[in-house]
């Protein structure tokens, strides 16, 4: 049986908000839902040196209070995670911080496509399902999984600790939080959420809840997947400027960095953006960006920050110059590592509100910490969740020959279907079912972790996503995973981005052959993957058969060697610009 600690709040609320309890340590009935701060009644945070004021797993361990400090994340400190606003307790570290979960109602107001719950498992992962009741009347069910704090993958952690405090002292061991998504009815206004009944041991812990509002009237234009952790400079007061192309335009722009993957907050002193002229050299001075009225921010780990919209006119399919200044030491960054483009690192100083390319004199192939940028009006994005063929390798660097690049100009110049924004969410290396990289800590593995651990923050959250076309599976059986496997995590993909409204459109995998890791058993389970995608019994609502596009039809488990871009795995420019011709337009819309 789990001890329940009660806090002065809970006592004041059950005093007077018509709580009923029949049996001593019964579960309390209430008539009306209460702030999920009023039901807190446990205390999962404790001071290092006082590890015996708190005991969140009923066995007397806690978080350290110091370790959340040196992430970033203090009392009351709103985070910005995966496009949902949550607030870390205020009471963390002084007394209740969480409730578990027991049925209980909370008052949450708002409408969007999810709910977002920042949560843990105590004694193993904890699953239930709750309500939510709409102001209409009506009410759906969800299920909500809070990994275990302690063993749940790093790969989906929002932060991780280096340690667990213990009335026997601290112990260097990691712990987790986690921040879970689930769908709600797209349309109707949230009354109220009721957590989950009490799934006995293990414990839900539940610390924040919020709804994850859409983004009306913005358009994702361009977007990076965070690959991994890795070493940087290290950079003591520079000036970063990263050269991304564009796919749609609008009036207004707003920026997004995501400090994915990190174990301290990162501090951007000022930021701009402007349209490329040659090199680090902006065809006008570029504009000053803020954020929540601020010339920089902090960001905590494992949480992003939009710069507030300002007027810029962006154009389609165009270079721009997002720069930001870090006048703090960062000697590890979250990166997209395969940019297959140049960008720009500068002197000592601030220098993002600099036309001329003069200060930046040094270059890198990689973008840290920038994810996405969006524009004002649109129609909304289809995201490209993908792998290296995806991500642009083999194509010409600095050319924007991507086959999303060329996709994204066939959108623009045609006038059949809406002119979508076009995102990347390719990684090198990256595969559908076993992480590249561990999901913590600085790391030379920034092949990602798995499509399936990342597909929320880099799909379902991304700005107006409307179609995800997914196209991975290459590496997975490379590795030695069965084609089964594959599709299984194919299928889950499927499932997940349906249930947030988004059409799905599955693309079969290309042949390899003659690349060392594409062997005969390779090539078994590649056919097995494109079977089903070909005939998927409606999980992928279209199919883009770009193995039909560039096998040679005389030796199908090889490309043809016009597509081929001399390593027999990538397609090189005319072949990634004959994936792109392949797409039909009209499988976009939903």
């Amino acid at each position: 049986m789990r001890r329940r600690v009660w806090g002065t709040a809970v006592v004041l609320a059950l005093l007077t908000t018509g709580f009923t309890s029949t049996t001593a340590g019964a579960t309390p009935q209430r008539t009306e839902p209460l702030p999920l701060e009023r039901l807190f009644d446990n205390r999962a945070v404790s001071a290092d040196d006082r590890a015996s004021d708190a005991d969140f797993d009923g066995s007397g361990s806690s978080l350290s209070a110091g370790d959340l400090t040196a992430a970033g994340w203090t009392p009351g400190r709103a985070l910005d995670v995966e496009g949902a606003r949550l607030t870390w307790p205020r009471t963390a570290g002084s007394g209740p911080d969480n409730v578990r979960a027991d049925g209980q109602r909370v008052r949450l107001k708002g409408h969007g496509d999810a709910l977002a719950f920042l949560v843990a498992g105590t004694g193993g992962d904890a699953t239930g399902t709750g309500v939510v009741r709409y102001r209409d009347g009506s009410h759906s069910s969800y299920r909500l999984t809070a990994p275990d704090w302690r063993t749940g993958p790093l790969a989906t952690k929002s932060v991780a600790l280096s340690h667990r405090n213990t009335p026997d002292g601290q112990l260097a061991e990691k712990t987790r939080l986690f921040v879970v998504t689930v769908p709600v009815t797209r349309g109707r206004t949230i009354e109220s959420v009721t957590l989950p009944s009490d799934p006995g041991d293990p414990d839900l812990h539940v610390f924040a809840l919020s709804v994850r509002s859409p983004a009306p009237g913005w358009t994702g234009t361009w977007s990076a997947s965070t690959s991994g952790y890795r070493a940087v400079g290290p950079w003591v007061d520079r000036t970063v400027r990263l050269v991304v192309h564009t796919s749609v335009g609008g009036p207004r722009v707003r920026i997004r960095l995501d400090n994915t993957f990190a174990s301290g907050p990162v501090r951007v002193g000022s930021a701009t953006v402007a349209v490329q002229d040659a090199g680090a050299g902006a065809k006008s001075a570029p504009v000053p960006l803020t954020f929540q009225g601020s010339a920089g921010a902090q960001i905590p780990a494992g949480a992003q920050a939009f710069s507030d919209p300002v007027g810029f006119d962006v154009p389609a399919g165009a270079n721009l110059l997002v720069s930001f200044h870090l006048p703090e030491t960062v000697a590890s960054a979250p990166v997209h590592q395969q940019a297959i483009q140049r960008s720009y690192v500068s002197l000592p100083g601030d220098h993002a509100a600099e036309a001329s390319p003069a200060s930046y004199t040094s270059t890198i192939t990689y973008w840290p910490l920038l994810t996405g940028v969006d524009v004002s009006g649109g129609p909304g994005s289809v995201v490209l969740l993908g792998d290296s063929i995806t991500d642009g390798v083999m194509s010409t660097a600095d050319a924007n020959h991507r086959w999303p690049d060329v996709l994204a100009t066939r959108l623009h110049e045609q006038h059949k279907v809406p002119r979508y924004g076009v995102l990347n969410q390719g990684i090198s290396a990256n595969r559908v079912t076993g992480d590249r990289y561990p999901g913590d800590g600085v790391s030379t593995d920034l092949g990602g972790v798995s499509a399936l651990h990342r597909l929320d923050r880099d799909v379902l959250s991304q700005t107006s996503a409307r179609t995800v076309v997914v196209f991975q599976g290459v590496n997975d059986v490379r590795a030695g995973f069965s084609g089964a496997q594959v599709v299984a995590g194919l299928r889950e993909i499927a499932r997940r981005a349906h249930a947030r409204g988004l059409r799905v459109v599955g693309a079969t995998v290309t042949p390899c052959e003659g690349e060392l890791l594409c062997t005969a058993t390779a090539d078994r389970e590649r056919e097995v993957v494109n079977a089903y995608i070909r005939d998927s019994g409606g999980d992928f609502d279209s199919v883009a058969d770009f193995d039909a596009v560039v096998r040679d039809p005389d030796h199908p488990a090889r490309m043809l060697p016009a597509y081929d871009s001399g390593d027999h795995l990538h397609p090189g420019d005319t072949g990634l610009d004959a994936l792109a011709q392949a797409v039909d337009l009209r499988s976009l819309a939903p």
